[in-house]
């Protein structure tokens, strides 16, 4: 089995040489953490759909009551594209990032963190005057069609990694435009020579041909299925618009780098139709990089020359091979079944489908069997021998290694995943059905269903395990009324439903409308999957939404000084407070004696807790400890090499999340023992040691000398600041709206507006420091508008989270 994009690396890579020596040094230190991406659509490119390195979601812990949604990231259009997944990404001024990237209807990309849904950047691929498509007059992808087809991601193209994406779009002129665009993953910017127009001719005499070539003409095409990155070419397939004339079959390769194309074959040349659609799915690719695709209804020659191809090369309605050796493209084997020209004219051809690389089986007979499956319209599920197809018989399906008629009821508009032996189907009006294979031969009776039946367009699973330990099958549903429903199985058995997304009380799971062909995305415990509108985001409830948002903190570089942290009194006994939680040992600023450091800190009116241990601002690569009642947690194994260790301490306070940040230097058993700077300090009785305490819109004035403003007009002009207008949990009475905050002993700031909790998709100040901020375009539909306010105080950020409800 493949895994070629699907992958479980260590996170390390060298920006450029002059970091060798400091990257070889850190190693020596610090422990391989591994984590997983998911770069292309369905995992990998064998387009299996299993994660087999999920540790934390397990058939104990996914049911209602300890897994939900998190939150739902919105965009502005329709999420066709599976999200893609990108672990433990460093992004300047911003710290080290889990990435998912949306692709939208409307042409713009997303990346925002896969932890707590704060957008990181979004760029819109349309040129000036332009706009998405229209839909061509069909149906299928409507009102816009603008990034249809999952993008595909290189972590090693570039100087920060590339993102492949395929837009459409139109210009106020009437002309139409296919371009493929290659972004950089931590700012979104174009890379060197990107992007381009795709444009191709092929030699032929079918379809929009002229002078004995056949014409690629944009306004024909759309790309649907996902992108292919296959031995350092990218590859687009194109399928039509509805049935609408003239199309044929292009497939075109472009070289990653410089965006050249390199490839094109057309597989009905000389004939028309027969495009990939296979309801996104992308090609899949065996590990000599031959790719399998099944085509549309279209033309097909039944009069075959002496290598049993078609002798006019038209593959309409077929199982196709590709070969990429030899710097070539071409057609190296095929198959087709018995009654092929009467499915195309019936419209129950193969292409409704995609295709599954399966890992090597070995038959009853001891011989290793290379195979693939897919199936399409008319119900079968079809293997082939990946080493010899089978080509056509016009008598009956004998010459296929195996046909499995009656797979599904009402077609397969999906592809089937696989693990640990078994085949997943989600065909159209079915049940989600389990079927075992045994001496390479696929049983068609099934070991489990689900006892839901799946709407058009059915399903296609993908599934989380850890090895072939704690198997869930993930599909995801139209429901009711259109509404998307998420829904994870136990593997071994179907008929066990571990969880959906209408069962929680109060809707409280509900994410959005569904969309056809949709693809859940499953990485490091968390569960993403599109709707019309956005992208909804699952994990364990334990788990607290991570709270102080990252992503806006606007310092350029997080490398704060040892001397900016919460007045490093070591004095370990501070006075208790309300609020939020302070941390009392190690004394913030500190440096640890060992690899191993217990972490304690006060109550304050805090019902629960996180501790974060990162390497950099906001950063849990170190530790996570989830949500907890405790005081106190022990971290082990914390790097030894001197660095300057980022500790995040979270508290939730009236059911409001915020966090405090404190700094401190790593143990260095290698260096010169001088002593440190706080050895034996002479304690300062007027320090107060809880200076930095977050300070909440809801807590009380104290007399004491605790940084804890109210909410009102006029706050204690200390510690972090405060919204003063509007005042928090009120009504806009407009679109624009003014926010007016306290000073406090901040030294910069930043504003985030969101429709999610510390969401920016409204609005993002940046580091700023004046003390007022007027917003506009707010949205006027009554939602909940949710607002975080950052204050650096001392070095630190720290913030407070409000709530609003919009004008309406």
């Amino acid at each position: 089995m493949q895994h070629a994009n699907f992958s479980i690396v260590l996170r390390a890579k060298l920006v450029s040489h002059r970091n060798l020596f400091l990257f070889l040094a850190l190693i020596a230190f610090v422990p391989a953490i591994f984590a997983v991406d998911v770069l292309t659509w369905h995992n990998d490119n064998a387009r299996a759909g299993q994660n087999l390195s999920e540790t934390i979601l397990t058939p104990a812990n996914v049911n209602f009551n300890q897994f939900g949604k998190l939150f739902v990231v919105p965009t502005d259009g329709q999420v066709y594209a599976q999200p893609l997944y990108v672990s433990n990404l460093t992004i300047p001024g911003k710290g080290v990032h889990n990435v998912v990237y949306i692709a939208t209807e409307h042409d713009t990309v997303y990346a925002y963190d896969a932890d707590n849904g704060v957008v990181l950047w979004r760029v819109s691929l349309l040129k000036t005057g332009e706009t998405p498509s229209d839909n061509r007059g069909c149906l299928q992808i409507t009102p816009e069609i603008g990034i249809t087809a999952t993008p595909v991601i290189d972590r090693n193209a570039g100087l920060n990694g590339t993102i492949y994406v395929a837009p459409m779009s139109k210009n106020s002129s009437g002309n139409y435009f296919q371009r493929l665009h290659a972004l950089d993953l931590v700012t979104g910017a174009e890379q060197s020579g990107s992007p381009v127009d795709v444009s191709a001719s092929y030699p032929g005499s079918g379809a929009n041909s002229n002078g004995g070539n056949v014409f690629f003409d944009p306004k024909q095409y759309k790309e649907r299925p996902g992108l292919v990155l296959n031995n350092g070419i990218v590859y687009t397939t194109w399928s039509s618009h509805c049935d609408f004339d003239p199309y044929t079959a292009f497939v075109i390769g472009y070289n990653q780098t410089t965006l050249a194309q390199v490839r094109v074959i057309d597989l009905v040349p000389n004939g028309n139709e027969g495009s990939i659609w296979a309801a996104g799915a992308a090609p899949a690719v065996d590990a000599s990089g031959n790719m399998y695709a099944l085509t549309g209804n279209g033309t097909f020659e039944t009069t075959l020359d002496a290598n049993g191809f078609p002798n006019h090369s038209d593959f309409g309605n077929c199982f196709v091979k590709l070969s990429t050796a030899n710097n070539s493209l071409q057609v190296a084997d095929y198959w087709t079944m018995f009654n092929t020209i009467a499915e195309s004219n019936a419209d129950q051809d193969l292409g409704s489908g995609g295709v599954v690389v399966l890992p090597d089986m070995i038959d009853s007979g001891g011989i290793t069997r290379h195979l693939a499956v897919g199936g399409g319209k008319d119900g079968h599920l079809y293997i082939v021998n990946r080493d010899n197809m089978g080509k056509f018989n016009a008598s009956s399906n004998a010459n296929i290694y195996q046909d499995f008629p009656g797979a599904t009821a009402g077609g397969l508009y999906a592809t089937p995943g696989y693990f640990n032996g078994i085949l997943y189907v989600g065909g159209t009006g079915d049940h989600l059905k389990a079927f075992a294979f045994s001496n390479a031969r696929l049983g068609t009776t099934p070991a489990s269903s689900s006892s839901v039946t799946f709407s058009y367009p059915g399903t296609t699973p993908s599934i989380s395990a850890n090895g072939t330990l704690n198997g869930i099958v993930w599909a995801e549903q139209v429901g009711t009324g259109g509404a998307a429903v998420l829904r994870a199985y136990d593997a071994t058995n179907l008929a066990t439903e571990l969880y959906n997304s209408t069962q929680a009380p109060s809707s409280r799971d509900q994410f959005g409308t569904s969309n056809k062909f949709v693809t859940p995305t499953i990485a490091n415990g968390k569960v993403y999957v599109g709707t019309t509108s956005g992208v909804g985001t699952f994990g364990l409830l334990s788990t607290p939404t991570p709270t102080p948002t990252p992503t806006p903190t606007p310092t350029p570089a997080p490398t704060p000084t040892p001397t900016a942290t919460p007045t490093p009194t070591p004095t370990p006994t501070p006075t208790p407070t309300t609020g939020a939680a302070v941390m009392l040992s190690p004394p913030p600023g500190s440096t640890f004696s060992s690899p191993s450091v217990t972490f304690t800190w006060s109550a304050g009116s805090a019902t629960a807790y996180f501790l974060f241990v990162g390497s950099s601002l906001h950063g849990a690569d170190i530790y996570n400890s989830g949500q907890v009642t405790v005081l106190s947690k022990t971290v082990n194994n914390i790097p030894a090499d001197g660095r300057t260790i980022y500790v995040t301490l979270g508290s939730k306070v009236n059911g409001t999340w915020t966090a405090n940040y404190y700094t401190y230097k790593a143990s260095n058993p290698s260096a010169t023992p001088t002593p440190t700077p706080t050895s034996t300090p002479t304690p300062t009785p007027t320090a107060t040691p809880t200076p930095t305490a977050t300070p909440t819109p809801t807590a009380t004035p104290t007399p004491t000398a605790t940084p804890t403003p109210t909410p009102t007009p006029t706050p204690t002009p200390t510690g972090a600041a405060v919204m003063l207008s509007p005042p928090p949990g009120s009504t806009f009475s407009s679109s624009t709206v003014t926010f007016t905050w306290s000073a406090g002993s901040a030294s910069a700031y930043f504003l985030l507006v969101g429709s999610s909790l510390h969401g920016a998709d409204i609005y993002n100040s940046g580091q700023v420091t004046v003390l007022s901020k007027t917003v506009n375009n707010i949205p006027v539909d009554g939602r909940t508008i949710y607002v975080t306010l950052g204050s650096k105080v001392n070095g630190s950020w720290t913030v407070n989270s409000y709530t609003y409800t919009a004008f309406k």
